[in-house]
């Protein structure tokens, strides 16, 4: 069941346990957090706990404690994804009994360009017995539009562009796209900020939003850190993590990447850092470009 959504803004941050933060995820963290408090918004947290064999021991504390050290408060409740499996669960038995979903049993080896299907999997649609994921048969005229605020106007032929995408994995865990979807309704987010490097994935979302009846959050990309070979700084690049020490350096590093005003030298710590960042919060000063390159 879908709660009724909250009036106002209601934002959130989702990160992964495969690691602790790094100065990229320490910027998507900040924009969302200013977008939402500059509106007066609420700002929440979940933990996006569904994929065990990548999580790594520790990094929810690791996590967790860098948020509370750089003064990134959330409100109310942690979401655990890991607890959610009816939920999940449940929107797979909606999809499939509007017949859009088909069981896909091809290998790794099977798949085309883009992980796409290459087999008879979308016209069986009945299982085989042997191990399959789950894919939703994505209508061919199905489009996704929306005005990206720093993106700029954003289409995608969502039928003829990408494929039919995989929502339960053969191993039987839940894909990002499903649950993403299923949180965000449950919990009401109006708003979503996040990195441009999502932004093939919120066609994807809108399609299951349609389809499974829930409503359009609002969508805001911003540009991605990356090395001066243009990789994403990530955990899969080796990214470093967050000196806690060290936050209110890292805060204001990560306002000059996100093109903010910068704090007087007597904002020295990291409440007083954010607080002035909300309050001088300028959605315009935010590069227009899908990434920047991290200083050298």
């Amino acid at each position: 069941m879908i709660p009724t959504p909250p009036a106002g803004y209601r934002g959130r941050f989702a990160p992964s346990p495969t690691g602790p933060l790094h100065l990229g995820s320490l910027i998507a963290a900040l924009a969302s957090l200013l977008h939402a408090r500059s509106a007066g918004g609420d700002w929440l947290l979940r933990i996006e706990d569904i994929d065990p064999p990548r999580e790594r021991t520790g990094a929810t504390a690791a996590i967790l404690h860098s948020l509370v050290q750089h003064g990134l408060r959330w409100d109310g409740d942690i979401l655990w994804q890991s607890q959610r499996s009816a939920a999940y669960d449940a929107a797979l038995d909606a999809l499939d009994a509007d017949h859009h979903l088909f069981a896909c049993t091809c290998s790794r080896r099977e798949l085309g360009a883009n992980g796409a299907c290459q087999q008879n999997c979308r016209a069986r649609r009945a299982p085989t017995g042997r191990p399959s994921a789950l894919r939703v048969a994505v209508p061919a005229d199905f489009v996704s539009r929306w005005e990206d605020p720093w993106q700029g106007p954003q289409y995608c032929a969502l039928g003829r562009e990408l494929t039919d995408f995989i929502v339960r994995r053969k191993d039987g865990l839940y894909a990002y796209q499903l649950a993403v979807v299923v949180d965000d309704a449950y919990q009401g987010i109006t708003d979503i900020v996040r990195g441009a490097d999502l932004l093939d994935s919120t066609p994807r979302q809108h399609l299951l939003q349609q389809l499974l009846g829930y409503p359009q959050p609002r969508y805001a990309h911003i540009p991605v850190l990356t090395d001066d070979q243009g990789r994403k700084l990530s955990k899969q690049t080796l990214a470093p993590a967050l000196d806690d020490a060290a936050a209110p350096s890292n805060l204001r590093l990560a306002l000059h990447y996100l093109g903010q005003p910068m704090p007087p030298a007597a904002a020295d710590s990291a409440r007083a850092l954010v607080d002035f960042a909300v309050a001088h919060w300028s959605p315009l000063g935010l590069p227009r470009a899908p990434a920047v390159t991290a200083d050298q």
